[in-house]
């Protein structure tokens, strides 16, 4: 089984899920374009090895806490994330929401599930979920799991987030990068859920403090 069909057979499973029981249309040509974007050539960090990545963790954290309030919800929100997305662009995550949006309503879930799904899709632009907030700490956390990989796995993140802004000239990258980087660390905590806070947060600070010693010697 190809690496698409395995996602698109993940996708089936989350929208049927999802309508619990409702009609609605064959969920397949949603997902298969879906996975069309996520594989567009200006993609090289942004791609579906991210999507994979941060389902993959959503199902971790589940296993392991419990998090997230309405977990098919929050896999919807994964797929949708970074579904539309332009490097030179500051509105990725705005367009990815109404993206949401149109598709989701057409697919069948209820306005509820679809605002829910939206707002989860716009959160991911601070990565700062309110307390309490399950299904924002629990899509979050695992968006953001991979500052916490081991040093090689994160040294290609970054790589391939350089490769994504190649457009940029070095200089301009190296203290943009910085400046988020400081940010990141600046925050009081980097993730919001017991698991994420207990096993990712150590690490996660290690990788960007190392990151940014490099840009910045």
């Amino acid at each position: 089984m190809t690496a698409p069909e395995d996602l698109l057979q993940r996708w089936n499973s989350t929208l049927l899920a999802a309508r619990a029981g409702r009609e609605g249309p064959d969920p397949a040509p949603y997902g298969r374009d879906l996975l069309a974007r996520w594989a567009e050539p200006q993609r090289r960090y942004h791609t579906t090895t991210h999507l994979r990545a941060v389902l993959d963790r959503v199902d971790e954290l589940t296993d392991q806490g419990g998090e997230g309030g309405e977990l098919e919800l929050v896999r919807l929100a994964a797929w949708f994330h970074d579904a539309v997305y332009r490097p030179d662009r500051s509105e990725n995550e705005e367009r990815s929401a109404a993206l949401a949006e149109r598709a989701l309503t057409e697919a069948g879930l209820t306005p509820h599930e679809v605002a829910e799904v939206a707002r989860l899709v716009r959160l991911t632009v601070t990565h700062d979920p309110a307390p309490g907030d399950l299904n924002g700490e629990t899509l979050c956390d695992a968006d953001l799991a991979i500052l916490a990989s081991d040093p090689d796995t994160y040294q290609g993140y970054a790589k391939a987030v350089r490769e994504e802004y190649a457009f940029v000239p070095e200089t301009a990258f190296r203290e943009g990068r910085a400046a988020v980087l400081r940010q990141l660390l600046g925050l009081p905590r980097l993730f919001h859920t017991p698991y994420g806070a207990a096993v990712w947060e150590e690490k996660a600070r290690e990788n960007l403090e190392a990151e940014l010693a490099t840009l910045t010697a």
